[in-house]
């Protein structure tokens, strides 16, 4: 876009400012805190919408099936401030949507966690819970904390490679910043990606001989699940949908709600919206307005966030996906070594 275009300047000083914040906290001007235990960061160069929330999920799902695991998050767009452990009373206001996503899919076999200090929050959770490994969603920029082992994440259709700093792009920090990545994982490819495809990402990436790449699919649920009950995804032929999405990245989303629903009408909202009771009236009213058989249809993220409102949660519908890995053998092996490390 030519607008973006004229936001060169910023984005060089962006470019400085953030390379030269990298360089002090690499040659230790700026301090950085090393945890004796086992820490993993995922996280993105870009402002979001890379699926870093499946991956989490993904990842504590196999951790926690031999070790003791916990998840931190900030907490973003909670009410609250300060460390909290999420409890039965939790909600996406107390905690945010993506703990309390994690918290719904497996209650207290993984320990959840917010806190918008990074260090201290580790340190309370460690202090708290003996636990083996704990996983940090969205902290790859966070360098007050030194991490020997990073997930980053970039997406197929918009690799970081391609981008620019911000505001003229969408990278919070110079793609030089990939080279902390202990491994790359390309995200939303299609199933059936080629090794030639692969194999020409990887140089497209420039990614050193250590760093390993990985690439990843989405797999959607076979069932929309509310309150009340599942509805097959097959089934959805027959209902006219209200998509309600509050995510960075909606466009698979609408596409698969295309492809399977008799009519779609989207209603977007910003990433990690937290609804207004006049947001309510209106879904509800635009629901009201659609022929029978209808429904309200979200992202497993937003139902966290939509769930408590009594006005639209009885008709409220959640897709819940998970995604696949190309090796995950080989990946489930590269993590879990890091872990017994410690």
């Amino acid at each position: 876009m030519i607008w973006r275009k004229l936001l060169a300047p910023l984005a060089a000083m962006y470019w400085v400012g953030s390379g030269l914040r990298n360089i002090f906290y690499s040659i230790g001007m700026f301090p950085s805190k090393k945890f004796n235990k086992a820490v993993i960061v995922v996280g993105n160069l870009n402002t979001g919408g890379t699926g870093k929330s499946p991956h989490t999920l993904y990842l504590l799902n196999f951790l926690r099936q031999e070790f003791k695991v916990g998840m931190l998050s900030r907490g973003y767009g909670r009410k609250t401030k300060g460390f909290q452990i999420a409890n039965y009373e939790s909600n996406a206001r107390t905690i945010g949507d993506e703990p309390m996503q994690v918290f719904n899919r497996f209650k207290n076999r993984v320990v959840v966690a917010v806190g918008e200090d990074r260090i201290s929050a580790l340190k309370e959770i460690f202090r708290l819970f003996r636990l083996d490994v704990v996983v940090l969603d969205d902290a790859y920029q966070h360098r007050r904390l030194k991490t020997d082992f990073n997930l980053l994440l970039t997406t197929f259709d918009d690799p970081y490679h391609k981008d620019w700093p911000l505001p003229m792009g969408n990278l919070r920090e110079p793609i030089a910043g990939a080279s902390r990545a202990s491994a790359v994982i390309v995200t939303k490819c299609q199933p059936d990606l080629s090794m030639e495809d692969k194999i020409k990402f990887r140089k497209d990436l420039r990614l050193k001989n250590h760093q390993h790449i990985f690439f990843s699919s989405i797999i959607y649920n076979d069932e929309v699940i509310s309150l009340h009950q599942n509805l097959s995804v097959a089934d959805l032929k027959d209902y006219n949908v209200i998509l309600v999405t509050g995510i960075a990245n909606d466009k698979d989303f609408l596409s698969f709600a295309k492809n399977h629903c008799a009519s779609v009408q989207p209603m977007h909202y910003p990433d990690h919206y937290n609804f207004s009771p006049e947001d309510i009236k209106q879904i509800d009213e635009a629901y009201a307005n659609l022929p029978e058989p209808s429904l309200i249809l979200t992202t497993e993220k937003d139902y966290m966030r939509l769930r408590s409102e009594h006005r639209i949660v009885q008709k409220l519908y959640y897709l819940p996906i998970q995604i696949e890995i190309d090796n995950p053998i080989q990946f489930q092996k590269l993590v879990k070594d890091y872990v017994q490390k410690y």
